[in-house]
């Protein structure tokens, strides 16, 4: 397992230019398959569009890269869009730009420039995140330690799931497998060794820049 950077959420955005409309859509996916799914149930929605240009890069190492201009002048859509893509050092996800032509020819260049911006927004509306190899845990403390434990996870680079208070407390917590050591490490000092691990959970999980876990 190894940590490559993706897109948070699906996302939607528009730019309009000279009377043509830019419907950027951008989402995760995992597959090839998932990619040309998402391109079909998009072509459904805007069905009197006059082109939905898209690109995909599949793989942790972009092993599959596709992209189409949909009847646009060759090299003026889909490539434009890809290159953002692969500017972002984004992989397993698609971007699909709908447009609706306004009338006013744009030229080669003013096309580039609308697909790219279109795709630039699309990006950001989307999220962009690291899904690195996690560590999800289940750990239970007795009430005393509890506000010490507490005041250490604002520290620390996890997500924490809502506590359960029964007869101890009982919580989970998610962190990059990076930090496990230095997360338990802190726990059981600031516990005095009276944490208790129930369970664990390897699994992929998005990360913002910040070192927190990324939020939908």
């Amino acid at each position: 397992m190894k940590a490559y950077t993706t897109l948070l959420k699906a996302a939607d955005t528009e730019y309009v230019t000279q009377k043509s409309r830019f419907i950027g859509h951008a989402t995760p996916v995992a597959t090839e398959e998932e990619a040309l799914r998402y391109l079909e149930a998009i072509r459904q929605e805007h069905k009197a569009a006059n082109h939905h240009c898209y690109a995909y890069i599949i793989g942790e190492n972009a092993g599959i890269m596709r992209y189409s201009d949909d009847g646009e002048p060759g090299g003026t859509a889909g490539l434009p869009i890809i290159e953002v893509m692969k500017q972002r050092g984004v992989v397993n996800c698609a971007v699909v730009i709908t447009r609706y032509f306004g009338g006013i020819l744009l030229g080669a260049g003013g096309l580039v420039r609308a697909y790219s911006h279109t795709c630039a927004l699309a990006l950001n509306e989307a999220g962009i995140c690291e899904m690195a190899p996690s560590l999800w845990m289940k750990l239970e403390v007795a009430y005393p330690q509890w506000d010490r434990v507490q005041h250490e996870l604002k520290s620390l680079p996890i997500r924490q799931d809502e506590p359960e208070y029964t007869d101890s407390i009982r919580f989970g917590l998610l962190c990059k497998q990076t930090d496990t050591e230095q997360v338990l490490a802190m726990l059981m000092r600031v516990t005095d060794g009276r944490i208790r691990q129930l369970a664990q959970e390897e699994c992929y999980a998005p990360w913002g820049q910040s070192g927190q876990a990324a939020q939908e």
